[in-house]
C-alpha cells in the first residue's frame, strides 16, 4: 500500500495532508525517516507519524458536523486553539476533517477516517459544489449580482461561475446565498470583498447535495447509507 494511503486510511489525515507529513519528514517507517512520496508500507512494516505508531483503521466512520465559530479546522494546533476534532472526542475512532472551513466561517464540515473519499470530495476535478450563507454589508446591486455570478478577481484568480441569490436585501447589509464550485482560500469572502461588500458572517449549508439541515452548531451526526454513496460516486 502506499505510504500515503496508509497515513490516511489510518484516521491521521487526508491523502494530501499525509503527502506534506511525508515531505516534511514527519514519518517513519521500521525506524527510517522516509520523505518518498511513492514509497510502499509491506505487511509487518512499523509506520510511525510524529513519534505514534499507526495502523489503518478497521471500521470506517462518516460524520456531518455543524462547526461552531472558533474552531480550527484541523487535529491539532500549536497554538493551543480549539480544534473540530475536539467535537467528536467520543467516536471510538480518529477521524480528520475533509476540507476545511475558516476559523471564523460556521457550518457544514464532513469528518472521516476514510481517506479515499477525503480525496475524492476535495479533488478540484471533482468540482463538488459548495453553498454558504453569507450576511454581507451594504446593497448588492443587480451589477455587482452579475459581477458575482458571472466570476470576479479575487488577486490572481478568477472565480468560475457562482449561482448567487438575495434571501434578503435590508438598507445596511444583505444575506445571500452563494454556491462556487472551486475552494480557494477565503474565497467567499475575497469575492464579496472585491464588489465592495464586506462578509459580516458566514456559514456553510451544503456540500453538494449533502445538506447541514437542522445539526446544532458543535453537534454532528452520521451520514446516512445514500449520503456515503453519493461522496464515492462524486
Amino acid at each position: 500500500m502506499r505510504l500515503n494511503k496508509y497515513i490516511a486510511d489510518s484516521g491521521i489525515a487526508s491523502r494530501r495532508k499525509a503527502d506534506d507529513l511525508i515531505a516534511n519528514g514527519n514519518v517513519k517507517i521500521n525506524g527510517r525517516t522516509v520523505t518518498e512520496m511513492g514509497c510502499q508500507v509491506e505487511d509487518g512494516d512499523v509506520v510511525e507519524v510524529n513519534g505514534s505508531v499507526i495502523r489503518p483503521e478497521e471500521e470506517k466512520v462518516y460524520l456531518l458536523l455543524n462547526k461552531p465559530l472558533g474552531y480550527i479546522t484541523s487535529v491539532s494546533d500549536d497554538r493551543g486553539r480549539a480544534v473540530v476534532t475536539e467535537l467528536v472526542s467520543d467516536i471510538n475512532a480518529r477521524v480528520f476533517p475533509v476540507g476545511r472551513l475558516d476559523y471564523n466561517t460556521s457550518g457544514l464540515l464532513i469528518m472521516t477516517n476514510d481517506g479515499e473519499l477525503a480525496y475524492r470530495v476535495t479533488h478540484p476535478k471533482h468540482e463538488l459544489t459548495k453553498t454558504y450563507r453569507a450576511r454581507v454589508s451594504g446593497v448588492l446591486s443587480v451589477k455587482k449580482l452579475a459581477k458575482l455570478r458571472k466570476g470576479v478577481d479575487i488577486g490572481g484568480y478568477v472565480t468560475k461561475p457562482a449561482r448567487v441569490e438575495v434571501v434578503m436585501q435590508g438598507e445596511r447589509s444583505a444575506v445571500v446565498e452563494i454556491t462556487i464550485h472551486e475552494g480557494k482560500n477565503r474565497q467567499v469572502r475575497k469575492m464579496f470583498a472585491a464588489v465592495g461588500n464586506n462578509v459580516q458572517e458566514l456559514e456553510r449549508i451544503k456540500i453538494g447535495r449533502i445538506m447541514l439541515g437542522h445539526t446544532k452548531p458543535g453537534h454532528y451526526r452520521k451520514l446516512t447509507k445514500e449520503e456515503i454513496e453519493y461522496l464515492r460516486g462524486c
